[in-house]
């Protein structure tokens, strides 16, 4: 080779380089926060964002994922330091405060701008009139029973009401095995235990804790429901350490066998069967008081997903949630998460193969779906001033009607 030719080659070569670095410069990065992919599972949710990688070329996507309650402090964190990610993943109970402090964007203008078909979202979550979250993928809370313990204490049907449950707790409690009837959440620093555990037995039986807009907490239902919980605990149904629980102990503690019944989401079903896959178990919707026919408050929670107001690429942001959100993609999700889809034309698989969601989709048919603290301001602090009563309820130190009366006095000071 003379050394024109080498001349000739090594310029191609700088050449190819610098247009390979240059597409390589010319990705941008987005990150994506949620604590989704651990309850999918192994490489589903990066699967799913290869898809919109390779539809959508030059843009990347990171993935920051965690547990529910440490991802919630990530989130809390990177909206007060200015570092949110670029996408995130919302619970319904965040959304107020984080629109407020202006952590998380109006989805209005970049849908306008999209020229986007607002029909096809089943919900849009909104704040001060701005659309802030869409609710990707819902989960239903029914009541999850450990079937061989409740063969093996006697307990043959599923408890509809109040006063079954009770029973079957206490069959299926025995202390000195450390084993018990029910677990119970209830840890101040990740509150959701109020939401899911306890305010769900109100909504169950079609009642309320709102009125006009307001709290309305000292009303027969809510009272009662407080009363008939801390009758439980007081009967020594519950699993022990009731107030350090966070949710995703009651997981461990029912994976495990150590409680019979526990209130979750259907969300948590693909990692109860990974952990224990002999485990046999079953779901019921959640008891009402005896007497009650009308339809059950079906509590729920979604994954939601809303863009950083701080984000440097919001519309690539944009770009995949609206992929998430098309009808092909969220029924996909939906149906690998098990969930009910956020796009009302997605068209999920898993009601068909799998008996657990068969009688999941016979409990959301059947009921509606109830969960009064999505879009309240400071939703979870309000969750932590009831927590902080309720524990003085089961200390002894407080009536349910007293609790009540001092959670209704705490939550009208923050509207």
């Amino acid at each position: 080779m003379n050394f024109k030719q080498f001349g000739n080659t090594m310029r191609a070569a700088v050449a190819a380089w610098a247009l390979c670095a240059t597409a390589a410069y010319a990705d941008t990065t987005i990150e994506f926060i949620q604590w989704w992919e651990p309850e999918m599972p192994a490489g589903a949710l990066r699967g799913i964002m290869d898809d919109f990688e390779a539809k959508n070329p030059g843009i990347k996507v990171t993935l920051v994922s965690g547990p529910y309650s440490s991802t919630r402090d990530q989130i809390v964190v990177g909206a007060a330091s200015g570092t949110l990610s670029d996408v995130v993943g919302l619970d319904g109970a965040w959304v107020n405060g984080l629109s407020k402090q202006g952590a998380i964007a109006s989805l209005d203008e970049l849908m306008d701008k999209a020229k986007y078909d607002r029909s096809q979202i089943t919900d849009i979550v909104k704040v001060d009139g701005k659309s802030v979250m869409f609710p990707l993928a819902s989960f239903v809370y029914p009541v999850f029973v450990n079937l061989d313990l409740a063969k093996a204490a006697g307990v043959e049907t599923m408890p509809s009401t109040r006063s079954e449950f009770v029973e079957a707790a206490k069959k299926m409690t025995d202390a000195s095995k450390n084993q018990y009837g029910w677990v119970l959440p209830l840890s101040l620093q990740s509150p959701g235990g109020i939401q899911n555990d306890v305010m769900s037995w109100v909504w169950a039986s079609g009642a309320s804790m709102m009125k006009d807009g307001k709290p309305d907490l000292e009303n027969e239902a809510v009272v009662g429901t407080l009363d008939y919980i801390q009758s439980l605990n007081k009967a020594g149904v519950i699993s022990p350490g009731i107030f350090a629980k966070k949710e995703q102990d009651k997981v461990e503690e029912f994976v495990n066998g150590r409680v019979g019944m526990m209130v979750d989401s259907l969300a948590h079903v693909n990692l109860i069967r990974e952990r224990n896959p002999d485990l046999k178990f079953g779901i019921s919707a959640l008891p009402a008081v005896d007497g009650y026919t009308g339809k059950r408050g079906m509590p729920y929670a979604s994954w939601g997903i809303g863009v950083s107001e701080g984000s440097e690429h919001k519309e690539e942001a944009w770009k995949l949630v609206e992929f998430l959100m098309s009808a092909e993609v969220n029924g996909r999700l939906v149906s690998i998460a098990n969930a009910f889809p956020g796009n009302v034309n997605a068209k999920p698989d898993f009601v068909k193969g799998d008996p657990i969601f068969a009688e999941a989709f016979k409990i959301f048919q059947s009921g509606y779906p109830a969960n009064e603290f999505v879009g309240l301001p400071v939703a979870e602090e309000l969750m932590r001033d009831m927590n902080v009563e309720v524990q003085k309820m089961f200390d002894g130190g407080q009536t349910a009607k007293e609790a009540a009366a001092n959670t209704q006095k705490a939550w009208l000071a923050k509207f």
